[in-house]
């Protein structure tokens, strides 16, 4: 994993997808004493949360004008920050300074996640942006090391966990999924394009159905970055709802790698485990 951190300077440009997550970062920036500038996706980013802060509208392949908002910002390091579902080349409408770097974009395409957001990374650095990830921006918004819960992994669970981090490491070169779910040394479900709660829900879906024989309790998710991923984007990110999907699908708990794993709303996540009787977990990484 690439793991290198950078200090930051002010104003900081965050392309803010969807979900929370960029205006948590841009809170905590804020609290640094940072000042964010969010260039807000159309269609994508909350409009009305977005509105707190100093923001501009781009549509994704909007390459050029982005850069020009940037160099007008001020802002000469860039984050990726939120949700987005993966578009088709063929559904983005470019203008012409993304036109100009097509021949470069297109290979991006052939491939996971973390190969084509660490090649449009690339693309803005040979602008003259710097990237930079959560890790840089907001590191109180990632998971810490060792057990936050009153419920703890057992002997089985510790093994599981164990199995389901191998199982990970081991996909990595796919690029695929970042999260499994392991009971009793079983692998039963591997996170793919539909995203953890989607895993969740599966697992639940399997065991009401009788597939899963296990009784209730039992079993972990576990999440971790790919062994080859740049930590700068796409770090497996955590919330109340995985924690009520652990819940609902009757697992033991969850184990994520600390440092490495984003915990939204962390003290909420914890509350709602100790209330569960889940466990969570920061594994080192």
């Amino acid at each position: 994993m690439t793991d290198d951190t950078q200090p930051i300077s002010s104003p900081v440009g965050l392309v803010a997808g969807g979900g929370v997550l960029p205006f948590a970062v841009a809170d905590s920036l804020i609290a640094r004493g940072v000042t964010p500038v969010l260039f807000a996706l159309q269609g994508i980013c909350d409009p009305q949360g977005v509105g707190r802060f100093r923001h501009h509208w781009v549509s994704i392949g909007h390459f050029g004008k982005l850069c020009r908002l940037l160099h007008a910002e001020g802002c000469r390091q860039l984050a990726f920050i939120g949700t987005l579902v993966r578009p088709a080349l063929s559904e983005i409408r470019m203008d012409l300074g993304a036109l100009r770097i097509l021949p470069r974009l297109l290979p991006a395409f052939r491939g996971g996640d973390d190969h084509l957001l660490s090649n449009v990374g690339r693309l803005f650095e040979r602008e003259g942006f710097a990237m930079v990830g959560i890790r840089d921006l907001a590191p109180d918004l990632l998971m810490p090391e060792g057990r936050l819960t009153h419920a703890a992994p057992d002997a089985d669970a510790d093994l599981d966990i164990v199995r389901g981090r191998g199982l990970l490491a081991a996909l990595s070169p796919f690029d695929i999924g970042q999260a499994a779910v392991v009971i009793d040394g079983h692998v039963v479900a591997v996170e793919d394009i539909e995203g953890t709660d989607a895993l969740l829900k599966r697992v639940a879906r399997l065991r009401g159905e009788g597939r899963i024989r296990a009784r209730g309790g039992r079993g972990v998710l576990v999440k971790a970055p790919k062994e080859t991923q740049d930590l700068r984007f796409d770090l497996p990110t955590t919330g109340l709802r995985t924690v009520e999907g652990v819940a609902t699908a009757g697992l033991a708990g969850m184990a994520t790698v600390a440092g490495h794993t984003i915990a939204a709303d962390l003290q909420g996540m914890i509350a709602a485990a100790d209330r569960a009787r889940v466990f969570i977990v920061g594994l080192p990484a």
